[in-house]
């Protein structure tokens, strides 16, 4: 077609009336041509985006953005797995949550203020014994338990007399028959494999309501209090594996830096006790050259994926002679159990074992969030230094010692392979003073109660074998507070969220006189420093 030209000449009307209509001709098909494509944009439009925002295109949508981001990335929920050309998706395993539309790994903060906190009664005890010993071990196991709040059994291998039940104790549970497991370790206890499966036997009683499953030994102390605390730190619907190693670097070394040790305690949530309950007797039978029961559940914890998460609070204590040392030097972190506690000398000098461990549980449950806090303070008139392990031991050394120093565990004991050197132990030491005239002056707890919000800890001075020696060789320097017989500990109840963001406690030296005298402990106040730059 040619074109159109408003300053076209004609001579003639023919000629003129001509090229006028194929131009009229000309504009009407570009018109219509323009009008036809830009219908057909609209129509398209239209349709991709009734398309795009459909129903099942925004769920495939959402599928494949899950996959994209999702380690498990070969589940049948690919959106082109079906596919005719593709090679079939393996079928997920039985222990695999394939429910899940978001990602589980939530932290607290994202899934919001509705959390119910959990109490004693949502956890569930499973507790390890032997009925050869649990006549003289259920003493241990009553210093702790709360049977009208507490929910859990005592495992043994056998039933014991009926006149030994005490509705005072845990439920007594008989282990069911192991003969039918490998066990191939030559320095080792088949036992291993009992204590191993009283997780998965504890789970299906079915007991309703439960978050948590927590395991021990029946010469375990737990400090149920700040469990339940440490515990609401985690949300219960995730699979978590919660515990410490052992103290023991050998013992770490052999059987696993990154396992919990049972005796210490092990926290479960109820997911991966579910799953565990699925494919627990497979997966022990795969490993019969395992010594013990805490090694063989980690190895299982291992093949689902779940790593450790280390609370300091729990103590393994793999560890013998004077414990003095660990005592004295309690991680800031909430205490939460000790374990091995008939394998070292009794806590208070001048008592029994047991004795000692009925004034320890005392005080812990006196005042459970701040038992065994460390705090430092300085009486710089007289150049001393204060270090309190709130209801153990005040430890008055006769000139200025620094705080690093003191954070420092000093070396008391030695480990439960009898091996004493530093090298061994897995947190740091400090060697003890030779010299007379630098070690401290002890006053043990003997006795705490309430006083309105805040606890009163009467501590005694200990008589020590060198007290002669210090005053022959240390003189004229008199021993540290030679007139004070006893110190009382002022100690101020914690925030209910200092296990949160922990620290170390603040303390004041109140001087009320040469055979007086009180020391008032509790949470450092906002701004301040610490006790030591406070003292300078």
């Amino acid at each position: 077609m040619l074109p159109c030209h408003n300053n076209i000449s004609v001579t003639n009307e023919r000629s003129t009336r001509l090229p006028r209509s194929r131009c009229r001709r000309w504009r009407q098909s570009r018109a219509g041509i323009a009008f036809v494509a830009v219908a057909a944009l609209l129509i398209s439009t239209v349709a991709w985006l009734s398309l795009v925002f459909s129903g099942t295109t925004t769920h495939r949508w959402r599928r494949l953005k899950y996959w994209e981001g999702s380690p498990h990335s070969l589940s049948g929920s690919i959106p082109w797995s079906s596919f005719p050309d593709r090679l079939p998706i393996p079928p997920l395993p039985p222990w695999f949550d394939s429910s899940q539309d978001t990602p589980r790994n939530r932290s607290l903060s994202e899934r919001g203020n509705g959390k119910r906190e959990i109490s004693l009664n949502d956890i569930v005890f499973g507790i390890a014994g032997s009925s050869h010993l649990w006549k003289r071990r259920r003493e241990i196991v009553r210093l702790w338990w709360r049977p009208l709040e507490m929910r859990g059994h005592i495992w043994l291998e056998e039933q014991v007399p009926t006149e030994e039940a005490d509705d005072s104790l845990p439920p007594v549970m008989v282990s069911e028959d192991i003969s039918r497991f490998r066990y191939t370790n030559p320095t080792g206890h088949p036992s291993g494999l009992r204590i191993s499966r009283i997780l998965t036997e504890s789970f299906r009683l079915g007991l309703p309501n439960v978050r948590w499953f927590v395991l021990g030994d029946d010469d375990t102390v737990f400090n149920v209090d700040n469990l339940v605390a440490v515990l609401n730190k985690y949300d219960h619907s995730e699979m978590m594996y919660i515990g410490s190693p052992s103290e023991s670097h050998s013992a770490n070394a052999y059987f696993s830096h990154s396992m919990a040790f049972g005796g210490g305690g092990i926290a479960i949530s109820y997911p991966l006790a579910e799953a565990l309950s699925n494919f627990h007797d497979e997966c022990i039978e795969r490993y019969p050259k395992l010594y013990g029961s805490d090694d063989r559940l980690h190895a299982c914890i291992t093949e689902l994926g779940v790593p450790l998460t280390r609370e300091h609070g729990f103590h393994q204590w793999d560890i013998r002679g004077n414990a003095h040392g660990l005592l004295s030097s309690h991680p800031i972190a909430p205490f939460i159990s000790i374990h091995h506690v008939e394998y070292v000398d009794p806590f208070y000098p001048g008592l029994s074992s047991l004795d000692s461990l009925k004034l320890f549980t005392k005080a812990m449950k006196t005042e459970p969030r701040s038992f065994l806090q460390r705090s430092i303070c300085y009486d710089r008139e007289r150049h001393l230094t204060f270090s309190v392990s709130l209801g153990y031991v005040v430890q008055v050394f006769p000139n200025i010692v620094l705080p690093r120093e003191l954070e420092r565990s000093e070396h008391t004991y030695v480990a439960w392979n009898k091996l004493g050197h530093p090298q061994e132990f897995d947190h740091d030491t400090r060697k003890s003073y030779k010299s007379v005239c630098k070690k401290p002056v002890l006053f043990f707890l003997k006795d705490v109660m309430k006083d309105g919000n805040a606890t009163l800890g009467s501590y005694s001075r200990a008589k020590a074998k060198d007290d002669l020696k210090r005053k022959v060789f240390c003189f004229p320097h008199p021993p540290p507070l030679q007139y004070v017989q006893n110190i009382q500990v002022l100690g101020y109840p914690l925030g209910k969220n200092w296990h949160q963001v922990p620290r170390r406690l603040c303390c004041k030296v109140n001087n009320t006189g040469d055979e007086a005298f009180q020391l008032t402990v509790g949470q450092c106040e906002k701004g301040a420093l610490s006790s030591f730059t406070d003292s300078l």
